[in-house]
């Protein structure tokens, strides 16, 4: 037998080995369904309570923000710091001014800054795209924004009003 077909009968055999048998396979099984789902942790993040037409607003605004942030990585992707300006662009502050004034008084103000800040990375995000034309400049304020993200969604969680 060559080295090559003693590595592929050993590999064959530890596959055989490590692979449970027709019975052992079934209690796996059946031990899993029937072991209880541990309870969730208790969500501890504020509770934004919207009407649905808010919660859409805010829902909206948030997939926005991905897709800005989804367009700024297809751009760094592709070395086209045009195209990151542009993905970042549409995501900067102008985006509050849409915001009806009967919801943002409603948000609380850490929410209100948390957003603010974000749509002002956003600016600089495209500013800096343009003018200075440094991916890696860019990666470092993708990551500082993404950073806000992930603190927003551990720290809020927007539920609707109930009827």
């Amino acid at each position: 037998m060559t080295n090559r077909s003693n590595y592929l009968a050993c590999g064959a055999l530890l596959a055989l080995l490590a692979a449970p048998a027709p019975a052992q396979e079934m209690d796996m099984k059946h031990e899993m369904a029937a072991s209880p789902v541990p309870a969730a942790a208790k969500d501890l993040r504020t509770v934004i309570v919207l009407t649905a037409a808010e919660r859409a607003v805010v829902l909206q605004e948030m997939r926005d923000m991905l897709g800005g942030t989804q367009a700024v990585v297809a751009g760094l992707a592709n070395d086209d710091m045009k195209a990151v300006a542009s993905g970042a662009r549409p995501q900067g502050m102008h985006v509050m001014h849409g915001v009806p004034a009967s919801l943002r008084a409603r948000l609380p103000m850490g929410f209100k800054q948390m957003g603010m800040a974000m749509h002002t990375d956003f600016d600089q995000i495209a500013l800096d795209a343009e003018s200075l034309g440094d991916p890696r400049h860019t990666l470092k304020q993708m990551d500082a924004l993404l950073q806000k993200c992930v603190a927003c969604h551990s720290t809020y969680r927007i539920d609707p009003a109930v009827k």
